[in-house]
Order: C-alpha cells, then structure tokens, then sequence
C-alpha cells in the first residue's frame, strides 16, 4: 500500500520540480545569463587614487603568479598596493617583498595585523588592518582583492572608471576560478551557478532592490562608503563576508554591483574533491545562518528541484508512467539549458550540464557536512583558523 501511493504521488512531486524549473527560468532574475559583466563606462577627466588591500595567510603557493598582475596595473592615477600578512609561517611577507623588487610596478607595503581579538572571523581582521594602512593614503577608492586573484593589466582602471561612470559605492567581479582538474571542471562552475541562483546579478545592481552581494576577491569599494557602513568592523563576525559587506554598503544608502570577470582570475587549485569539499562546507551552514529548519528546508528544496527529475526520468521510464518520464526530463531538459551558458562561460563541454544532478548531490552533502562540523564545535575557518561560534575566540589548528 505504501509503496503504491509513493507511486502514485511521483507524478505530482515531479510536476512541481518542472513547476519550480519554470519558474527558475523565468522568474529569478535570469541568474543563468553570463552576460552581466562591467557595465557601461567611460574615462574618468581625472583618476582618483586607489589603494590596493590584500589579506594574505601562508599564500607563497600562489604569490608568484598573482601579486606581479596587482603591481602592473597599468593606471593612469596613483595606487598602491598594502600586503597584510596575517600570521604566516610560509614567509608570505618575505616572498611578497622579494616579487616586488623583482618586478617593480606600483609601490608595495607589507604589514601585520598580529593575532585577532575576539569576535573577528576570517581574513576580516587582516582587511581592518590594511584599511588603517591605506587610510594615511586618504585615497578615494579602496580594491579588496585576495592573495589568489591575478589582475589583467587594465583590471584596475577598467573598475574605476565603472564606478565613477555607474555612480556605484561598490563594484565587485566574480573571479573566474581555476577549472584544470577533473573535480573542478565539475564542482566550481555549479559553484558560481549556485551562487548566481542565490543573489542573481541583474537584482544586485537595480536601484531598489534588496539583493545584496559581492566576490570578497575583487571588490572596488568607495573609502567614505566603507565609513558610512563602518567596514569592515560591522560585519567583523561575518563568515560570510563578502555578501555581508555587500549588505553592509547598500543598507546604508550605496550602490552596490556584481557581475562575472573577464580579466579577474582564480589561481589556487583544488585538484582533489577533499579540497573542493572543504571550501564549500567551511561556510555552508553560516550560509544558512546556523537554522536547523533552514537546513531541513535546502535539503528538501535541493532534492525536489535537482534530484527528482533525473530520478523521476529513470522511473517513469521503467514503468512509472509515461507523465513522470515527461515531467521529469523536460525539468532536467530545463535545468541542463540553464546550466550550459555558465559551462560555457568555463570553456567546459556543454555534455557536463547532464552531471548537474550529481553535482548537485555533493553540494547537498557539503551543507550537511558544514551543519554537522558547526554542532561539532569546529565551525568556520580561514586558513588553518577555526571559529567554533560566530564570535569566538579563534584557534589555530
């Protein structure tokens, strides 16, 4: 009896799954275009100056390959760049020194901030710390861009002259991140297509609408802007803190943009699925903002709208129904069409938009693996420190 109405009722849960694909499609701020990048700009008659913040932690793997692009910049107003080296054992500060006078360019301090007092997350203790460097400058904007990011050689001036032109306090790009193994060719596209589905960009930089994020990678922030909103030590307890700064500038009145890179690139690797795993379950349930019911409730959406459809397909088709079958392959027919613009996007081959399902599978595991470190007592971290509550005392470990 039971498994007969558990039959009967796949046609109605998989007509909702095609349901919400419709309306994921149509009604969600079309996260699943690529084309919102830099919008309109146009050179400003005089370039303000801009100082250029880099929390780094243990980053000598990925210094050489990206520090050099931020001392390039090819921009015509005065900038500089302000390295924080937050605890590092790897001689991060040291070999940041050495690129700069290798490769001169824009002018290159080295700080640090030394241990975080409770109640600060992340990286956001090195931010406050290169921010009160940069603040003697008095420069008019500020680039947050961490110690991975390489920067083409008009990236800067490319930024200014879109918030100068767009009126915006805060302009960020989504780093395109690296996709050379076979893990990552499946986990980070899905990742930015998540992302996207979240906070659609189209919402983010309409006048009026609440949607509020940004990439904590590149993000080109007005200095008065970051006063009004007192950033970074309104959001110090922040896990999440490139989407709670973006919420933190436009709750106070400035406007706010995000759209994906052309020039702005990822250079860490995640070769193995452990790596992946564990950039995404580090903040999944901070994502959630530490709700049970919220979980419970990502868990079922998550299932409904990613895993009935290639399920329903399978056993519509062993003879579950003809309707099933029809439902549940045109909602993943839907949701492979949504996906294949961001695989593009990666230079990935579109037959990947069919794994989107298993994909999917793993995120849904991440989060549940996120919830259970946060009761754990591990919760967030950052760089090999781990928070155990929004608030506590860091640990190294």
């Amino acid at each position: 009896m039971g498994q007969t109405a558990a039959v009967s009722a796949l046609p109605w849960i998989t007509a909702v799954s095609f349901a919400a694909w419709c309306w994921l499609l149509l009604c969600q701020g079309f996260f699943w275009r690529t084309d919102v990048r830099l919008p309109p700009r146009r050179e400003p008659d005089a370039w303000p100056s801009v100082c250029v913040v880099v929390p780094a932690r243990d980053e000598a793997a990925v210094l050489p390959d990206s520090l050099p692009s931020l001392l390039a910049q090819d921009y015509p107003g005065r900038a500089e760049v302000f390295l924080v080296d937050d605890g590092s054992t790897d001689g991060t500060g040291d070999l940041a020194r050495e690129l700069s006078r290798r490769h001169g360019g824009l002018p290159l301090t080295v700080g640090s901030p030394g241990e975080p007092p409770a109640g600060w997350t992340g990286k956001l203790w090195a931010v406050r710390h290169g921010i009160g460097l940069a603040r003697a400058r008095a420069p008019e904007y500020l680039l947050l861009t961490d110690a991975d990011i390489a920067h083409a050689p008009d990236s800067l001036r490319e930024l200014v002259a879109a918030a100068r032109t767009g009126g915006f306090d805060l302009v960020s790009q989504m780093a395109r991140l690296r996709v050379h193994s076979r893990w990552e060719r499946l986990v980070v596209p899905a990742f930015v297509y998540f992302f996207a589905q979240l906070y659609p960009f189209r919402r983010i930089g309409r006048p009026g609408s609440r949607t509020a994020a940004a990439a904590g990678g590149c993000v080109l922030l007005r200095a008065d802007a970051a006063e009004r909103a007192r950033v970074p030590d309104s959001i110090r307890h922040a896990v999440i803190d490139d989407v709670a700064l973006a919420r933190a500038v436009k709750g106070t009145g400035g406007r706010v943009w995000l759209g994906l890179a052309d020039g702005v690139d990822s250079v860490r690797p995640y070769p193995g699925l452990h790596d992946l795993w564990r950039m995404v379950s580090r903040s999944a349930y901070a994502q959630l903002r530490h709700n049970p019911t919220l979980l419970l409730g990502t868990v079922a959406g998550l299932v409904l709208v990613y895993l009935v459809p290639p399920a329903a397909l399978v056993v519509g088709a062993a003879g579950g129904g003809a309707t099933t079958a029809v439902l549940g392959g045109l909602a993943w027919a839907v949701m492979a069409g949504t996906y294949l613009p961001m695989l593009r996007y990666y230079r990935q081959p579109p037959w990947l938009a069919a794994l989107l399902p298993f994909t999917a599978a793993l995120y849904l595991l991440m989060t549940v693996d996120s919830a259970v470190q946060h009761y754990r007592g591990r919760g967030a971290a950052w760089k090999g420190r781990t928070y155990a509550r929004p608030g506590a005392v860091p640990e190294e470990g």
